[in-house]
């Protein structure tokens, strides 16, 4: 366990100081915006590309991981929204409510985190995570969002929106140029590559820091209080549940004849269990969900994660070298 922890708490730390450096006015509120974006558009998808540049294309666009993620996360989003239902709680605030019980915090958390425990090998499946995610599991549930009394080609047109949204996020991008990179068997070199690596090696401390700052501001920009019964289920469902869905889903699909390895099916599980995207937050207050809700439910989540995704790392018998 010890050394588990040696590896997940300088993470969570992370994020505990980005939240009070920005609770404290270290970090202005009108910075928060402008590290999001440093490590949206610089840090971060310099990080993807490098891990798709050093690894081969079949891990990072596995048929066999994306299905049985992709099965798990639908299962969870239509779950949830069938559990948050009520008169508080109406289909736009259930729907971003099951994005955030489906969509854990691999961009900005999960990818340095899982190859810091597992190797680099776990960057393929985590990268058809964020895939998965971006493209399916976030463009359904806004389109859940936006359906709420409309007619059908209102949700049809709020799913193409959400998609091209994910197409104008740079991540699949870079993910997309690492892969043609690996396919070549090409490295870059020279000064670019310099640039590239500073840039990615800042990701993951910016990142982290940057999850507790967007907590911070999210909780600043709530509006009036939620029950625990409007949120705490939720972050459950992404703790608990949803790792659990995906470990019972891929050991089914290995045991009828699936090419997936066990190796595999540990970095989906531990993906499953990460905290909320704290993103997520962002886009329900784009779209005029209950941002309030939202955020309640990625700080609980994003809390109670420290001690359920060390417990279950060290449950699978992950020990860092």
């Amino acid at each position: 366990m010890q050394a588990t922890l040696a590896v997940t708490v300088p993470f969570f730390a992370l994020v505990l100081a980005g939240y009070l450096a920005a609770r404290r006015h270290v970090l202005p509120e009108s910075a928060i915006p402008g590290l999001n974006a440093f490590v949206l558009y610089f840090a971060l998808p310099c990080l993807l590309f490098r891990f798709g540049m050093n690894t081969p294309v079949f891990d990072l666009l596995n048929p066999a991981v994306m299905l049985v993620y992709l099965a798990a996360g639908l299962l969870i989003v239509f779950f949830t929204v069938a559990i948050s239902l009520n008169e508080r709680v109406q289909l736009k605030d259930a729907a971003f409510g099951a994005l955030v019980a489906a969509f854990p915090n691999t961009g900005f958390m999960g990818v340095p985190l899982l190859v810091a425990l597992l190797g680099p090998g776990a960057a393929g499946p985590v990268i058809c995570t964020i895939l998965a995610d971006l493209f399916v599991t976030s463009s359904l549930c806004i389109a859940l969002a936006q359906a709420h009394g409309a007619a059908e080609h209102g949700a049809r047109t709020a799913a193409l929106r959400a998609l091209r949204g994910a197409l104008s996020n740079p991540l699949p991008w870079s993910i997309a140029l690492g892969a043609g990179f690996s396919a070549a068997g090409w490295q870059l070199a020279g000064p670019v590559a310099v640039v590239v690596r500073m840039l990615a090696d800042a990701a993951s401390p910016v990142a982290l820091f940057t999850i507790g700052a967007v907590l911070w501001r999210a909780s600043q920009h709530a509006q009036g209080r939620t029950p625990l019964g409007d949120y705490v289920p939720a972050a459950l469902i992404k703790l608990f549940l949803h790792p659990l869905l995906v470990l019972a889903l891929a050991t089914s699909a290995l045991a009828l004849g699936a090419p997936l390895t066990l190796f595999q099916i540990t970095v989906l599980t531990l993906a499953a269990a990460l905290p909320s995207a704290s993103n997520v937050s962002l886009l329900a207050e784009r779209y005029g969900a209950d941002n309030g809700r939202v955020a309640r439910i990625i700080m609980t989540s994003t809390v109670l994660a420290f001690a359920s995704f060390s417990l279950l790392a060290w449950g699978f018998g992950i020990r860092p070298a």
